[in-house]
Formats: structure tokens, C-alpha cells, sequence
């Protein structure tokens, strides 16, 4: 890949499983982000203190992009909520947080699919 931009566009945008994307350094630095997509260096900052302690997002919910989600499920490194009809999967890698949303029909194991892949692809690769 060429940038960043290219892993948001052609990697999960193009993939047609996920609708809205960003990759964002842990410092909340904006990596790259598709059109329109903004989530916030606070936003970025409750989302990785939640990978730590999910009870912060249970209690609180995922906002993303200034829309707050139903927290479902996490671990150390996936996160998962909705809100309504649409579906946000979050990956955590060494260095980055790749965030996405998609919508209905998109099933949100399809979404997971291509989230992770690219998530562990940054994580071999020292990212």
C-alpha cells in the first residue's frame, strides 16, 4: 500500500462489508479517515482506555464521529457496539486503533472479517 488512505479506501471502504472508516495512532493522531468520518482525540482516548477496562464503555457507550453506540462486547484488542442500524468495529494494534462503522444488510461478522484482517496485517508488520 501506498498510504495510509489507501488502507481505509481500498482495504475497507472497497471491501463494501464496512461503511465508514479511520485509522488513528494511539496518540490520536488522524492516520487516515474516509470522507466526513471525524472521531475526536477524546473520542480515540475513551475508546483505548476502554480496550483496557471494558466496564468504562459498558457504562458509558463507544461515541464515535460525535454519535454515541451500545457498548456489546470487547476484549484487549476488538471492540464492538450499535446503535440502531448501524454497527462499529474497532481493532487495537500496537500502534494504532482501526475504527469502523457499518450498516444493515452488512452482518457485522462480515464487518469483523475485513477489520481484523487488516488489523493483524498492521500488527505483523510492526504497526
Amino acid at each position: 500500500m501506498s498510504s495510509w488512505q489507501d488502507y481505509v479506501d481500498k482495504q475497507l471502504i472497497a471491501s463494501r462489508c464496512v461503511t465508514k472508516a479511520a485509522i488513528l495512532g494511539h496518540d490520536g493522531t488522524v492516520w487516515a479517515s474516509s470522507e466526513g468520518f471525524n472521531v475526536t482525540k477524546e473520542e480515540l482516548s475513551r475508546l483505548i482506555a476502554g480496550f483496557e477496562n471494558q466496564n468504562v464503555l459498558a457504562a458509558s457507550g463507544v461515541t464515535l464521529a460525535g454519535s454515541r453506540f451500545i457498548y456489546l462486547s470487547g476484549t484487549d484488542k476488538v471492540i464492538r457496539a450499535k446503535l440502531g442500524k448501524v454497527g462499529a468495529h474497532c481493532v487495537k494494534t500496537q500502534q494504532a486503533v482501526v475504527v469502523s462503522l457499518y450498516e444493515d444488510p452488512i452482518q457485522p461478522q462480515q464487518a469483523a472479517s475485513v477489520v481484523e484482517k487488516l488489523g493483524d496485517h498492521l500488527v505483523a508488520h510492526g504497526y
